[in-house]
């Protein structure tokens, strides 16, 4: 059972229900994090869209993402966006291997891949300046600028949504992943 504010998707009015409209004819459903968002403040939950239109429209990959979100999502023990991004994942071309790699922080055959996690990993898990090391090994691992500051938005996006899934408690409306 939730813990925040909660209606059906069918319920919604005014900019909820446009929002969920949206949503709905993009994916078929509206997910329950989405609508658990969308309820409590549609505003949040258009700029978190807004914040993955960006990310889609930038120089990283779907599976760049998609292995920032796993990384974050295991380290922050959200279970809704461990199930969610797995099964994303496995759409954007990830192999199994290379979620869990993400997840665990294990060597997943791509190098690119694991220096992109460990360094969301380490932006999300230290405090202060990010080690000089960390930008250094992201850069040469082939990282421009660029896709480092697109890097930061995918976290903020998945932080933001493992932040809210953890304290509503959302239920799952995804397979559980292994």
């Amino acid at each position: 059972m939730t813990r925040l504010n909660s209606q059906p998707v069918s319920q919604a009015t005014g900019p909820a229900a446009d929002i969920f409209a949206s949503i709905q004819a993009a994916i078929g459903v509206v997910p329950n994090a989405y609508a658990g968002i969308g309820t409590n403040s549609p505003n949040v939950l258009s700029t978190l869209l807004a914040m993955d239109a960006t990310l889609a429209k930038g120089s990283l990959s779907k599976k760049e993402v998609e292995t920032i979100k796993l990384a974050l999502s295991q380290d922050t023990g959200c279970d809704y966006c461990l199930a969610a991004h797995t099964m994303i994942g496995k759409s954007a071309g990830l192999k199994k291997e290379q979620i869990l790699a993400a997840r665990h922080g294990s060597a997943s055959g791509d190098d690119r891949l694991d220096a992109l996690a460990l360094f969301a990993r380490t932006v999300h898990g230290t405090k202060g300046t990010v080690p000089v090391e960390t930008v250094d090994a992201v850069k040469a691992a082939g990282y421009t600028d660029t896709q480092i500051v697109e890097s930061l938005l995918a976290i903020s996006a998945i932080l933001f949504t493992n932040y809210f899934n953890r304290v509503n408690d959302t239920v799952l409306d995804f397979p559980k992943a292994d």
